[in-house]
Parts: C-alpha cells; structure tokens; sequence
C-alpha cells in the first residue's frame, strides 16, 4: 500500500533507564515520501521521519511503530542517521504491520544489535521479555490473520471426519500410537464427528511467514495451490473422458510425448488454465492445443540409460533420495518387526541367489570386505501391505547390491514379499529375482525393479523428504520464535534458516499430504502414506541428523583421523556423502566460529536463561512424542549448543536440497521413478505373463502409474524443484545489516568464501572419468550440492532454508 504521511507514529526507546525500563521518545510521524532512493527493492517505497533527539537520550535501542489506517503494509527497515557516539543504527524489520487495534502492544522493533540475556542493557530487559511474550501468546482462542503467534499443536486437521469415512485420518502426534513433531498451533474448532479433529478451513500461518506474493518463492507455493484447487479437477474431467484420451499410456515413445509432443487438451480446458499467473511458467501451452512439459534432466542425453543396473544402482548413491542405502551387515537379512505380530520376516534371499553375481566371491567374502549393501524397505511397507493394496498391488522389498571393481554398484538380488495368504502374523511369502540381459525374465528384472522404486519414491516422499526435513523442523522454528528474542545470537544464526518452513508446510497439510491431497493421490499408501511416516518418526534421532552420524549408523563410514572429514566411505564414490561431508564441515566451522563469539565456556550457555527455554521447550513439547529418549543433548556445554545448532541448519538447507530439487530432474521421467503399482509380477501361463512376453512397454506400463496421476506428479513436482528468482542461498543474507557485530560478519564471509571452494572442487569431480557414479550412464552429473544457483529448474543450488 501506498502510506499517507500521517498513518504511521514512531515512538524510539532510548537505552536510558526511567522507571526500570528504557526512555520512551516522543511520537513522531512519516514526513517525506522518497522515491528515487537507490537502495530500494521492487515494489518497496521509502519515507524519512525526524525525532527530536537530546544528547542525554542516549543510543536508540528499539521503536514501537502505529498503524492508524485499516491496511496492512510490510516494513522491511528502518535507517536512524546521525546519532552521536553511534553514527546509523539499523532495525531490520521484515514485518507486517496492520491497524493498531488488532495487537494488545504496539509492534516494536529491536536495532541489529547483538545480546545474551545477561548482557542485555538493563533499559531493554523489559521490552525483550514484553515482545517474546507477544509471539508467545496465551495458547488460547482460534488464530486470526493477523496475528504473529507461535504455539504447538498436533496434526489433527490431515483428515475430515465430518465429509466421510474416507476423510477419517487418525490424529499425529500426543500419542505412543502415533508420535509425530508439532506444528503451529491455529486454534480453529473441533469437526462435529471427532472433537480431537479440527475442521478445515484457512491454514493459520503466523503473519511474519507469509510473504503475500512479494517474493517469487510465494508465487511457486500458490502455484501448488492453484494446481490442487484449480486445475487438476479439469485434468481429472479430461483424462476420464476416454472418447479424448484414456488413462493409460500405451508405449514409452507416448511417456516421451509429454516432453517433445505434448498433450492434447481441449480448448475450454486451456481457456481456464492460461487466466492462473502463478500456473503460465509452470503449464506452458506454446499457444497451442498442447500442454507440455521440460524434458527432464534424466533423459536429455540419453532416452533409454534409465533402463541399466548401472543407473538403477547409482541413483541410491547419487540420486534423489541417496541417504537410505546400508551396508549389509548380516545375512540372510533379518526383520526388526514384532516377530509375535508380523510372524517370521526373515529374507528368503539365499548364497545360491548371490554368488551367482558375486564372480569368485563368496559371500562371507564379500561381507567381510564391505562390498554387499541393501536397500531395505521390508519392515517399513509390510505393516501396511493389506490395506494398500485394497487399492494397488504392491510388494515390501529388499535390494542387495554389489560394489563392483569400478566403484560401481550392482544389483543382484531383489526381494519382493507380500504378507502371508493366512495373515501377516504368519510371516510372508517371497519371491527372489535376479538379473537377467534378455527374453521374459529380463523384462521380469525390470518390473522387480520398477516395484522397488515405487518403493523407494513413496519412501522419499513421505520420509526423506516430508518428515525428516520439513516437519522435524518446524518445532525448531516455532520454539526460536518463542524464546529466542531477536537480539540473542543464536536466533540471528537461525533465523534465515526458517524463512516460509512454516508457511510450505502450512500449504502441504491443505493440499499435498491431507486426506485426498495430492500425495495420496499419486503415491503408494494413498490414505495410509502420513500414518507411515508417524511410524518411522518412531525410530527418528535427532543427533543422527548430522552427516557423519547418518554415514556412520548406516555403515556407509567409519571413523578414520586419516581420512577426509575424519570418515572413511565404504562407497569411495559416493557423491551425496563425499559433497555433503564438505558441506557439513563449513556448516560446523562457521557455526563454531559464531557461537565462540559469545560463548567462551559451557557455563556461559548453561546460564544463558533463554537457551535453557528454548532448547527443553524444542524437545519437550516441539518433539513431545520423544521427549524421554536418551539421545537428547543436554544443552550444557558449548559443544551441545554448535552440534544441535548445526544439525538444525544442515536439515533445514543441505540436507531439503539433496532430496528436493532432483526430484523433476529425475522423477519428471515416470518409467524412471514410478510411484504406484498396480500389478505384481506376472505369473506364467497367465494372460498378464503372455501379455508381457508380447509387449513389453505396455506391461511395464500398466504397472506403474497411470496418465492422470502421471500428469498430477510432474506438475507437482515441477514446482517443488524449481528455484525461485528471490531465493537466499546458504552463505547469503537477505540483508547486509543482519547484525551490527564485525566479528559476526567477518566470520559469515568466512563461510561463504568455503562454500564458493566447495563449489570448485564438486565440479572438478564432476569432470573425473574415473568416478563414475558422478554422472552415470544417463550423464547427468551430481550438481544438487552446488551451493549457488539460477532461478528456474536447474538441478542444483542449496538455499538458506525449506522454502518449497
């Protein structure tokens, strides 16, 4: 909006004590309208204010501002030139500000000055409590639009008892049933058929983390809404209009056609798609009767490499989910699943099965030498087998995997079980496949194949990608917004780590993983997928977060003071590990070098009363579900304080890149990454067998997902991959005036420098022939830990924080 110079007073508090709190000036209003300033941004108008000022004021360490007008607008600074002893004092606001009666306080706003508790000055102890208090709240009545409130709550608005039983989703989090992190609390009232539901409605997302559309990242979140609300009912309408297009693809050249071709839709169709801004980028239409899609980065070199063991092997290592991977360390694998419940999981996998693609080795050779690994998702789907596949047909599956000579890996075993035709508290009953180069059981090979990426994409999804990062994280946020003032360095280091976390997931809880969103749409375990990823939060550790923590319980390393990082890979060519390991040091090293700044002994953090806070608040009530586990750091050392802290920051923007911006790059392709089956593997002497044995592609394609879903997945994915225009990378600021602290500054450039190095020697690795996992058989090198990026799709880039 545009501001009259009267809607706004400016009180400044002065650090001065009167009456045990700072000196409060005199009102001042807006004066000067300053257009031409060269500093501003897009979209962003500038004012001058003058204050009456006296020598004995002292320095100004805060402002209450007041809106007299009915609209809110959004301050971003506030410059004081000309204080004496002090020269500028800068306030970085980034907050929206509505009508003054809509806050019980006037909004205040604190210099770029940096304070522990204890060496806060003694004018501003008050108003630091009074604004912390503020974004507490009470923990009662139903959240308003404007209100910049942050408490906990559980996941209880998934599901909506009240439109049906296909609506009931059980409720997340409070539970041993079902633990799950917290959100943001939103208050809004219980649904008439469950009262521990909430009904649906308007996603309450504290103010300050809802942009509007001011930044470009907002627009890509409204795109997804728009696609759920808007367009694909008229896909839907399309598709399920057979004399137009039937639901199935009948040959890969068709799966290509989305990319080359396009799809044909009816004119009406495109009329109500081309008015959506946020869809134009997204959906392009070439001004034709076509809608088209990028050509995914996986088949741009080649169309069929996606097809080998090569790839299928490296994208566990170098795809987008690289982190599940393990070394084998037993074998026959063994199940961790209630034996008096789910009977006897043991694999069926067999030596016989292995040695047979194991050359002179045998298997307690190849144990021994660290050269067999599993990708196991057995104990995690077969709980769920019965109920998925009321709708599907889908199998729990363990892959091992062969380190070759090349540092390659080779699939030689995959195991598909299903529960066991009495009841899963008999056990199960599996089938054991193996590699095969040509006729039927090749084909064979390559459904195996196809059911454990569903496997692994539904697993992504739903556990690498949601949970781990976007939902793990955000009691963090909600806990730093309610003890953390924004003088203390620890919420300067966090903070631009948490920009619009809660307002994606705030969207994904309305039209991605709620009942009948767009998750249980396209993926496996349909209305079963958020109840799957309650049960593996169960075994979630904080401080196996962090990376060499992660490689080591997998297996993937082992301690080595020789080694790079101080780690030794199993996989020596493991791009997500050896990239990652660089980046996690130059987390770790910038975050050690800040926090030394103000905390030179553990009882300095030990005494730090807001630390103390937020830390048990964070574990106690953020991860209430895990509160007694034994993992927890205490938070009573310095040592505690950069772990935790760099946990935090690796989750929330290394770790989201590696398993987020690949994932149109490479699950754009469907035969490459499908995520629904519908077939098992066909039996011989059956139509579905000799149907295979005469069509191949068509087999494989009435397996996978069919072209509705295909089209929801890549449109939804496409968004969630791309980069905004605005986007603020790991070792960037959205503001040069962050902090008035040198030593701060000095330390950050520091960081920023390394990570341009890492970017360096990523590409130089990129380049080696001898690494061949770095690119693969599809040539497409592992660029997703590059640090910097173009707007756009580009397969790489690592931003502050998860902002799609």
């Amino acid at each position: 909006m545009y501001l009259n110079l009267t809607t706004l007073i400016y009180y400044i508090i002065y650090i001065q004590v009167v009456s045990g709190k700072g000196l409060v000036g005199k009102e001042t209003f807006l004066s000067k309208h300053l257009p031409q300033l060269p500093t501003l941004g897009a979209r962003q108008d500038a004012f001058s204010i003058f204050f009456e000022y006296d020598a004995n004021f002292g320095i100004p360490g805060a402002f209450y501002i007041r809106n007299y007008t009915q609209a809110e607008f959004f301050l971003v600074s506030v410059t004081l030139d000309d204080i004496p002893n002090r020269g500028s004092v800068q306030f970085v606001c980034n907050s929206w500000i509505y009508n003054f009666k809509s806050y019980k306080n006037d909004r205040i706003f604190f210099t770029n000055d940096t304070y522990l508790p204890n060496q806060t000055p003694a004018p501003l102890n008050h108003y630091r409590e009074e604004e912390l208090q503020n974004l507490r709240g009470d923990g009662t009545g139903e959240r308003k639009e404007w209100d910049r409130i942050y408490d906990y709550d559980i996941y209880n608005d998934l599901g909506n008892p009240d439109g049906g039983d296909n609506l009931v989703r059980p409720v997340l989090g409070g539970s041993s049933d079902y633990p799950y992190p917290r959100r943001v609390r939103s208050g809004r009232k219980p649904t008439r058929k469950d009262p521990k539901s909430e009904k649906p409605g308007v996603i309450y997302v504290p103010r300050d983390e809802n942009f509007g559309h001011l930044k470009s990242s907002d627009f890509l979140m409204y795109g997804i809404k728009s696609l759920s609300q808007d367009v694909l009912p008229l896909f839907q309408a399309v598709i399920f209009d057979l004399n137009f297009t039937p639901n199935e693809f009948d040959s890969f050249d068709e799966v290509r056609g989305l990319f080359e071709g396009g799809i044909k839709l009816p004119t009406d169709i495109l009329s109500k798609i081309s008015p959506l801004p946020a869809l134009k980028e997204i959906l392009r239409t070439d001004g034709e009767q076509v809608l088209k899609f990028p050509p995914p980065q996986v088949i741009r070199v080649s169309k069929s490499a996606w097809m080998t063991d090569e790839e299928f092997g490296r994208e566990m290592v170098a795809g987008v989910n690289p982190c599940v991977i393990q070394l084998l360390q037993e074998f026959p694998p063994k199940s961790t699943l209630n034996a008096t419940v789910y009977g006897d999981q043991t694999s069926t996998i067999t030596k016989e099965h292995l040695e047979s693609n194991l050359g002179e080795l045998t298997v307690e050779a190849a144990l021994d030498g660290k050269r067999l690994f599993i990708l196991n998702y057995h104990d995690a789907f077969m709980p769920y087998l019965e109920r998925i596949n009321l709708n599907a047909k889908a199998y729990a599956t363990r892959t091992i995997l062969f380190l070759k000579d090349d540092g390659t890996l080779k699939p030689i075993a995959i195991e598909l079980s299903l529960p066991h035709p009495n009841g899963v508290q008999y056990g199960s009953e599996s089938k054991v496949f193996l590699p095969a180069d040509e006729g039927a059981e090749s084909i064979i090979w390559l459904l195996a194949k196809a059911h454990v990426i569903v496997n692994d994409s539904c697993y992504h999804q739903l556990m690498s990608h949601w949970l781990n990062t976007h939902a793990v994280v955000e009691p963090f946020i909600i806990a730093t917004n309610r003890h953390l003032s924004v003088l203390h360095p620890i919420n300067k280091l966090l903070y631009p780590h948490f920009r619009d976390t809660i307002n994606i997931n705030g969207l994904a809880r309305q039209a991605l993983i709620n009942a009948g969103g767009i998750i249980e749409q396209t993926f496996l375990p349909g209305p079963n997928s958020i109840e799957i990823s309650s049960a593996v939060y169960k075994n979630w550790v904080f401080t196996d977060q962090a990376l060499p923590a992660d490689l080591i319980k997998r297996g993937l390393a082992v301690e080595d003071p020789s080694s790079p990082h101080g780690l030794r890979l199993a996989i020596e060519d493991y791009p997500y590990a050896v990239d990652g390991l660089e980046i996690w040091d130059a987390i770790k090293a910038w975050v050690e070098d800040y926090v030394s700044l103000y905390y030179t002994t553990d009882d300095a953090v030990q005494k730090d009363t807001e630390i103390q806070t937020w830390w048990k608040e964070a574990v106690e009530k953020g991860h209430g579900d895990l509160k007694d586990k034994p993992w927890w750091p205490k938070m009573q050392s310095v040592q505690d304080l950069v772990q935790s802290c760099s946990i935090i920051i690796w989750t929330a923007s290394a770790l989201h890149a590696a398993v987020n911006f690949g994932q149109y790059p490479y699950g754009g392709y469907i035969l490459n990454r499908p995520t629904i089956s519908r077939r098992f593997i066909p039996e011989k002497g059956t139509p579905e067998y000799d149907e295979m044995v005469k069509s191949p592609e068509k087999a494989y394609l009435r397996t996978i997902t069919p072209k509705y879903q295909t089209l929801v997945d890549l449109s939804v994915i496409e968004i969630l991959s791309r980069h905004a225009s605005d986007e603020v990378y790991l070792g960037e600021r959205d503001s040069k005036f962050w902090t008035s602290d040198s030593r701060a500054i000095q330390a950050f450039q520091k960081f920023g420098s390394k990570l341009t190095e890492i970017e360096g020697k990523i590409t130089k690795r990129n380049n080696e022939p001898s690494l061949r996992n770095r690119t693969g058989p599809v040539q497409l090198p592992y660029t997703l830990l590059l640090r910097s990026s173009e707007e756009g799709l580009t397969f790489r880039g690592i931003p502050n924080s998860i902002s799609i």
